[in-house]
């Protein structure tokens, strides 16, 4: 195991913490109202986490055989359609998510919306477990540095227990600038509160346009994979 590769791996986990799901929404649970509750973001963090290990796991060692099992189903032009529609409807319910417009209709921003939820004093540990594993589909399709480091990881002669540690230590290395920021919120509250309330900030002001294009976005790869399958020219 080179060095390297380690590297490789630790930057593309970085860059994955990142996201709305490992990095916003925590900023969302340190600032709730009444204090921060160590112990929901920790479910938080670990639901996401996990999620994150199952699908590289999938991925890498178990997903190509039901693939492959699954291959006639979903080639079959009705599934196909049917996918075509899904991507189409998600791409064009993302337009819905526009905070600006969200502002001049005096509408509350549905991030702002979730948050809400998810921070106020009676979010249940389901709650949080569904949001954390909403947060993570919703970003399967554009999970681009955890997709390069599961493609690192299969060009390499490791052994799958080796693979599946690495995994891990992805999933762990990800997470671990949210767990640094409840670890300062928890002991440093002076230092880190008015980094917490800029990242919020900005959120607030973007937070539903960014969701909306997270849709968009796997919309548009799922309608545009059933295009190549349908083999219309259209986008493929």
């Amino acid at each position: 195991m080179d060095l390297p590769l380690i590297l490789s791996l630790i930057g593309l986990a970085l860059l994955d913490s990142t996201s709305i799901g490992t990095l916003f929404i925590p900023v969302w649970l340190l600032l709730a109202p009444g204090g921060v509750k160590p112990v929901r973001v920790l479910l938080y963090l670990t639901t996401i986490a996990l999620f994150y290990l199952l699908v590289g796991i999938l991925l890498i060692l178990g997903a190509a055989p039901l693939f492959d099992a699954l291959g006639q189903f979903t080639d079959n032009p009705i599934v196909v359609w049917a996918q075509l529609l899904l991507g189409v409807g998600l791409f064009v319910v993302s337009f819905r998510f526009d905070s600006k417009r969200s502002r001049r209709l005096g509408k509350p921003d549905r991030a702002a919306r979730w948050r809400a939820r998810a921070s106020g004093e009676n979010a249940s540990a389901r709650f949080l477990m569904t949001i954390a594993l909403l947060a993570a589909m919703a970003e399967v399709a554009t999970m681009l540095p955890y997709l390069a480091a599961i493609a690192v990881l299969s060009t390499t002669e490791l052994a799958a227990p080796a693979v599946v540690g690495l995994l891990a230590a992805y999933c762990l290395v990800m997470v671990v600038p949210a767990l640094l920021l409840l670890a300062l919120r928890r002991f440093s509250q002076r230092l880190v509160e008015p980094v917490l309330l800029k990242l919020d900030a900005w959120i607030n002001r973007h937070g539903e346009t960014t969701v909306g294009w997270i849709i968009g976005i796997a919309g548009f790869l799922v309608a545009r994979d059933a295009l190549a399958k349908l083999s219309l020219p259209i986008f493929v």
